[in-house]
C-alpha cells in the first residue's frame, strides 16, 4: 500500500475503517476493522491484525488458532473509506471452522477450492488411489493427453449444441467444458501453476 494511499484514508469518528479480507483465490474470508495503529502492524509485521471493537484492544487474526492470515496486498476503494486486504489464509478463517465467515462460495471462487485440493492430492493427501493423484503420478504428458481429449470432445459437444439448440445439448457442452477445465487445472497445478497465474496473463493483456 503506498503512502499516498494511507494519507487517503478515510477513518470513522471512533478512528476505525472496515476491512474486507480476500483469499488469493478470490474468496471472501471475513471482514473485520482496523484503526491506523492495526493498520502499520499489518503492513510491517505481514500478519492481518484487527483492532476489536468487542475487546477494544489489537488482535492477530489466529495468533491463537493458528489460522492466521499472511498479507499479500492491501487496497483502498475508490471513496477512501474501505480496505481490501489480500491474504493467504493458514487454515480456516471463520470461528465456526469453516474457510468463509459468508455462507457458500461464489462459482468462480469455487474454483479456487478445488484448485487448493488438487494441489492436497498432489502432495499425496485424500484417499489413496484417487484419480486425480493417479493423474499426477502419470506425470504431466498424459495429463496434457487428456487436456487435449477434453478439448476435442468439448469442441464437438460446441457444434452439436449449434446444430441442434436443445437444453440437452446445452448441458453436454457444459460438461465437457467443466472436465476440460478441472484437467487443464490438473495440467497447471502439476507444474507449480493456478488459475491465477491464467487470469493475471489475460488481465495484463486486456487493460483497457
Amino acid at each position: 500500500m503506498s503512502i499516498n494511499s494511507m494519507d487517503k484514508i478515510k477513518y470513522d469518528a471512533q478512528g476505525l475503517i472496515p476491512a474486507v479480507i480476500q483469499a488469493p483465490d478470490g474468496e471472501v474470508r471475513m471482514v473485520g476493522y482496523m484503526n491506523a495503529e492495526s493498520l502499520d502492524l499489518t503492513l510491517a509485521t505481514g500478519w492481518v491484525t484487527f483492532w476489536s471493537r468487542s475487546r477494544n484492544q489489537l488482535w492477530v487474526k489466529g495468533e491463537t488458532s493458528g489460522n492466521r492470515l499472511k498479507l499479500q496486498d492491501v487496497f483502498l476503494d475508490c471513496d477512501g473509506d474501505t480496505l481490501l486486504v489480500l491474504a493467504e489464509p493458514a487454515g480456516p478463517t471463520c470461528h465456526t471452522g469453516a474457510s468463509s465467515c459468508f455462507d457458500g462460495l461464489a462459482p468462480v471462487a469455487w474454483l479456487g477450492h478445488l484448485e487448493r485440493t488438487l494441489r492436497e492430492r498432489k502432495a499425496g493427501a485424500g484417499p489413496d488411489g484417487s484419480y486425480t493423484q493417479k493423474l499426477f503420478h502419470r506425470g504431466p504428458e498424459r495429463i496434457g493427453k487428456k487436456v487435449v481429449e477434453e478439448a476435442g470432445e468439448t469442441a464437438i459437444a460446441a457444434m452439436a449444441l449449434l446444430m441442434e439448440p436443445t437444453l440437452g445439448r446445452r448441458e453436454d457442452l457444459i460438461n465437457e467444458a467443466a472436465d476440460l477445465l478441472f484437467h487443464l487445472d490438473v495440467l497447471l497445478v502439476s507444474q507449480g501453476l493456478g488459475l491465477k497465474d491464467l487470469a493475471e496473463a489475460l488481465k495484463a493483456r486486456h487493460k483497457g
